[in-house]
Order: C-alpha cells, then structure tokens, then sequence
C-alpha cells in the first residue's frame, strides 16, 4: 500500500489532540487507556488518514470497534477525512520516529485500510472496560502476613507477567479477607507495566453475557473478553449456574490457557466447593494455583491498623488514634481486614466529629458493636445446611423442580436468606436458580404465614436459624 507518508503539520497535530481529548471524555479513561490511549497520528493527507497503533491486537480491535467514533470526532474538531487507515507503528528509535516513519511504510499485510462508512459500533461493545479499579488498593497499600503473603506475591508475579507454570491464580477465603484488593492490586500494576488488563465481577461477566447472547452479539462479547492479557474475575461464588454461563466460563478458561495469557480468580471458597460448577470446571480450576487467603494473625492486624492511621494522620493531622486503641483494635480475635478497617474508620470518624480524644473507652464501646449479632453469613451455607437438614441435594436449591418435597424446603432457605444476610431481593433470587424477586418475596410471606399455624415447621426453621447463627459467632 504505497503511500506518502508526510509528517503532518502543527495543525494536523492539534485536530488530533483535540479528538483524543473528545475520546476520552465519549469513552471513559479505562476504555481511552485500553485501546485509543496508545493510537498516534502519522499523517493526515488530503482526507486521507493515517493512523499508528503500537501491536497487531490494538490495530484490528481499533479498526473493527472505534472507526465510526474516530471519524466522528475528527469532523466534529474540523477535519474531513475520507479514508482511514489503522496501521501497525514502527517502532520508536531515538528521535528519529518520524523520519522513520517516512521512508518505512508499514507492509501492506500490516495495514487496516476502509472507507468512511465502516459498520457501526455494537451498544455492547466496551462495556467490559467500564470498571473504574481503585486507585488506592494497590499491592503498596496492601500489609502482608503469614495468613497472605503467599497469595500477594502470586498475585504480584501474575501481575509482573513472571513466567509461572501454571497461566491460572486462583485465590481463596471468606469475606473481607483481602481477596477483591489482591485483584484490584494486580489489575492496576499490570496496566501500570503496558499490558490490558480486564478485571470483572463474576456477576457482570454473567450479566454481560447474558445481555451479549440476547442482542445477538455474543462473538463480539468473546472478542471484547479475549482482547485482555490478563484477566481477573472476582466473586466467582457470585456466578449464575446457567448452562449458558457455565459453557462461556469454561469456554474462556480454556482460551487463555491455550494461548498462554494469565487469569487471577477470587472466590470465598475452594475449587472444590462449586458442585453447580461441574467437573470439568473444578478440575481446570483446581489445576491452576489455588492459594488460600486466611485470616491475619495479631501482628498482621496490628500493622495493617497501624499502617492505615499513618495515612490519616497525613489526610487529618487533628485526628490521632494513640496505640493503645490500636492494641485494642488489634486484639480483635478472629476479625477479618474488612471488620478491622470497619472498627477503625467507625472510631476515627468519631474523633473527627467530636474532636475529643480517643480513649480505650471508645474503642471498647466500638468493638462491642462489632461483636453484636449481624456478622455475615453466606447464602452457600443457608442453601447447604438447609439441604441436609430435609435430606435434599443442594441442587434442588437451583432447580425448577415444584414438588412439595424439594418446594418448601427451598422457600425456607430463600426465607432464611432474607432473614440472615443483607442481600437484595433480586440477589437472591439469581443466587436460587435465577429466579424473580417476587418469587423471593412470596416465598418469605408464605413461610411467614405458614409459621404462625404449623408449629412443627416454626420450630424446623428456629432450629435452623440457630444453627447458622452459631456458625456465625
């Protein structure tokens, strides 16, 4: 494809700038940074548009999802292009990239060339690339221990792109221990380094599916997905068990493990414990490094406290938590990163309001609250004890089946769902088989109703409330 390729002019450059900028604010800096960040301007030529990408990936995504926007931003800042071309950039030598760029003319197998009518973009498409990470929950931030350290450097090797033998991490424990931070920590240092990082919640990767297959636009969903060098999935108990799901789940397992790009997985329980799952799920994930995430010993709470009020002691120098309150904190037997930080940020609240000293007192006072009944229990666990106590499989906790047998045991554990934890009508219901919240809402009036009347039931579903709730002290 031989074409000139003339340095283009100041005012070429400034249209450019300009349409960058206009990018940025269409698409949102993770969707910029991912694919348009990179791009730059090599020429622009009686409307004929020539336009750098730095990988053969970014080039072909590029030029079968962002042409119509670029075209429409190059006419909204005064240019008039009539054809572009996305093609792969030289590589940068010294100062001389655009002279370089003159006299070596990307190959023509190297080149994206179409006319100013390319097919418009899907409204799925860049959804994915949505999610904002955090910017403070990097691997700095994160105050390792015995109970994770070997989880952190997994993750931090994985986000290092190190050679590893396994392509997949997947890391393992309750809630608040520290898992979604270690995924957000990885996410940001790989982007840090240049690679496309992708990190989802297992609910949005479901979501996102279901939503793709419904608009018919499923390939494009696996193209969007598969563009990620490293992907990152949280939550995965949170996962519908769908045929569907589960299919494009395994489906995307298998495609980055073939082609040797990294996935890092979080979940609150091991490869295992997913019998909705299926085998051939469990083995692959089994295969990966499975590390788990525990609990922090005194010394790690300590630290992790201690670490955190040297930041508020620069974010709010009047606010000074002494370290005997942090020894108290500390001593908190049991206690997860998340109830930790929860008691601190409570107390240090508290003196900024008041502007009172913080005394042993209030930190008494604090953790009490914390110990008081409310501490979470899992909707696993309520569905698997329910289970057992009618002699039932936990399957029929997801299934369509509406004999009495399987039916009212079912509502109890949907009643009991709504009784025990803080989840929305709506998450229930995804988490028993995708059912409708007013199936929820009816099932918890109907056991309420029942209760009043059937004194044998009433007493199944107090046995099973304190069964749980001891699970939960």
């Amino acid at each position: 494809m031989a074409q000139n390729m003339s340095s283009t002019t100041r005012g070429d450059g400034d249209v450019w700038s300009a349409v960058r900028e206009r990018l940025r604010k269409e698409l949102g800096d993770p969707v910029f940074d991912a694919w348009i960040g990179s791009l730059e301007l090599i020429s622009m030529d009686h409307g004929e548009v020539k336009i750098g990408a730095p990988k053969p990936l970014v080039r072909s995504w590029v030029a079968n999802h962002y042409a119509t926007r670029i075209e429409r931003a190059l006419k909204a800042e005064g240019g008039s292009p009539r054809s572009i071309s996305i093609v792969l950039a030289p590589p940068r030598v010294g100062g001389g990239l655009q002279a370089e760029r003159e006299t070596r003319p990307a190959p023509a197998a190297m080149v994206t060339a179409f006319p100013i009518a390319p097919k418009p973009i899907m409204a799925g498409a860049g959804n994915l690339w949505n999610r904002v990470l955090h910017p403070t929950q990097s691997f700095d931030t994160f105050v390792m221990g015995p109970t994770n350290e070997f989880a952190a450097k997994a993750a931090r090797s994985f986000a290092e792109n190190e050679r590893n033998e396994a392509s997949l991490l997947y890391l393992h424990g309750g809630f608040g221990h520290g898992k979604s931070h270690l995924l957000n920590a990885t996410a940001l240092e790989a982007r840090k380094r240049g690679r496309r990082a992708l990190c989802l919640g297992a609910e949005e990767f479901m979501r996102q599916f279901l939503g793709a297959l419904h608009r018919k636009e499923a390939l494009a969903f696996k193209d969007e997905l598969r563009a990620a060098e490293l992907l990152l999935i949280d939550d995965l108990q949170h996962i519908c068990a769908s045929n569907a799901t589960i299919a494009e789940f395994l489906h995307t397992i298998n495609a980055f493990a073939d082609s040797r790009r990294s996935i890092v997985i979080a979940a609150d329980r091991a490869p295992e414990g997913f019998e909705a799952l299926g085998e051939n799920i469990r083995s692959r994930l089994a295969g990966g490094l499975v590390i788990p995430v525990g609990l922090p010993d005194r010394a790690t709470r300590l630290a992790m406290l201690k670490f955190r009020a040297g930041e508020l002691m620069r974010e709010c120098p009047h606010v000074v938590i002494p370290d005997e309150v942090l020894e108290r904190v500390a001593d908190m037997e049991g206690a997860s990163p998340r109830e930790l930080l929860g008691v601190f940020n409570k107390i240090a609240t508290w003196a900024s309001l008041t502007h009172k000293p913080v005394t042993l007192e209030v930190a008494d006072e604090n953790i009490s609250q914390r110990t008081a009944p409310g501490k979470k229990v899992a909707i696993e666990d309520i569905q698997r004890k329910t289970a057992e106590f009618y002699k039932l499989d936990v399957r029929d906790m997801h299934s369509k089946e509406r004999t009495r047998r399987v039916a009212r045991p079912r509502q109890v554990a949907m009643y009991l769902s709504r009784e025990l934890t803080m989840r929305s009508l709506p998450e229930i219901g995804r988490r028993f088989g995708g059912r409708d919240h007013t199936t929820i809402l009816h099932a918890c009036r109907q056991i309420t109703k029942l209760c009043e009347s059937d004194t044998l039931l009433k007493q199944e579903v107090e046995f099973l409330k304190q069964l749980l709730s001891k699970r939960r002290d």
